[in-house]
């Protein structure tokens, strides 16, 4: 008589035993990013934040939610995992900045096909680093198997995160006026948009090793690629306790004119010099590599710009000092003016890419 296999959850694909351990030896990890306001431990059904309500007279929860998106490709094909973390949470928490909150915690979504097959720890180490630059509590997250869904030893990331502002000291773009100046805060490089773009142009018509280096980069090419995203949690809340910042835009997909022109008042419009900063040499890479038009560079990357702040233009010597004087490298990069048709728009002007 022939033997009956017993079909089972992991049979199929699915070894819950393994991702209970995974977490299990990520908690001291975790923990590590824990702020005083958590209550509850790793592992339960949902994490529980407390609000400090002596350090707000109205709190806003102000939300935001992100992925890494195809610079996953990278670290798949480099088998470097350490980094997309902190980008995942950079994605995250830079969208909730630019209300002016605080981010006080992350959580995180990691599916695959076999966590077997995937550096967990390494991701994890990546999503903890990130939390720690971002003084935000990794309070819990998901991580799921998926048989069929993915490619062995591939993996999706995606994050939630929350921070809190008081209601008076919410920004965003309502006090922007003509004349007010536009500053620009330097990227890291592409941070995590444009990347199908980008490896268009270097990988499927170039065929370009990982590694192949450019005399202008300084580095291989991966290295330069795969270098995080910025998180600009430190500074942002230092400039707006210390100035009257009347809008914050977080620059990635869409540019400098599709991020920009969201917070812009109707009635209003922004010009952008586009010779007012050193675009970095990976910009000018990708454009000569593959043959780029300039508009099409200005709409899919951030150009070197990751934040953009708008400020009263009598204090923007005193903003850049500040910045310069913090280790930022900042820019007068344009102003705001009236529109003539009342729709927000954002007008670049200049440049010879």
């Amino acid at each position: 008589m022939a033997k009956t296999i017993k079909t089972t959850y992991k049979s199929a694909g699915v070894d819950i035993q393994y991702a209970e351990k995974l977490i299990e030896g990520a908690k001291k990890k975790i923990k590590e990013t824990f702020r005083p306001e958590v209550l509850s431990e790793i592992g339960g059904f949902s994490g529980l934040f407390k609000v400090n309500t002596n350090s707000y007279t109205e709190p806003v929860l102000v939300s935001s939610t992100d992925g890494v998106g195809t610079k996953l490709k990278l670290a798949f094909a480099s088998g470097i995992h350490n980094t997309v973390g902190i980008d995942l949470v950079a994605m995250c928490v830079n969208d909730v900045l630019v209300t002016g909150a605080e981010p006080v915690f992350m959580l995180d979504y990691i599916a695959a096909a076999d966590l077997k097959s995937i550096p967990f720890e390494n991701i994890i180490s990546g999503i903890v680093e990130g939390c720690k630059i971002a003084g935000c509590t990794l309070l819990g997250g998901e991580t799921a198997e998926m048989p069929g869904m993915y490619k062995k030893g591939e993996y999706d990331l995606a994050g939630f995160s929350l921070g809190i502002v008081e209601q008076d000291r919410i920004i965003d773009g309502s006090s922007i006026t003509a004349e007010d100046a536009v500053v620009g805060l330097a990227s890291s490089g592409l941070h995590s948009n444009g990347f199908s773009l980008m490896r268009k142009v270097f990988f499927s018509k170039k065929k370009y090793p990982l590694d192949k280096f450019f005399p202008e980069l300084g580095r291989p090419l991966i290295e330069e690629l795969l270098e995080p995203t910025r998180i600009y949690v430190k500074i942002l809340q230092s400039i707006t306790k210390n100035f009257d910042i009347h809008g914050i835009a977080h620059i990635t997909g869409g540019g400098i004119p599709g991020n920009l022109v969201r917070i812009l008042p109707a009635g209003t419009k922004a010009i952008i010099d586009q010779n007012s900063w050193d675009i970095p040499p990976i910009f000018d890479l990708i454009q000569r590599e593959g043959n780029v038009p300039k508009d099409e560079m200005w709409k899919t990357f951030n150009m070197g710009i990751g934040m953009v702040l708008i400020i009263n233009k009598e204090d923007v010597e005193s903003l850049i000092e500040y910045l310069t004087n913090a280790g930022e490298r900042a820019f007068l990069i344009g102003g705001i003016r009236k529109s003539n048709n009342g729709i927000p728009s954002v007008i670049l002007e200049g440049g010879n890419m």
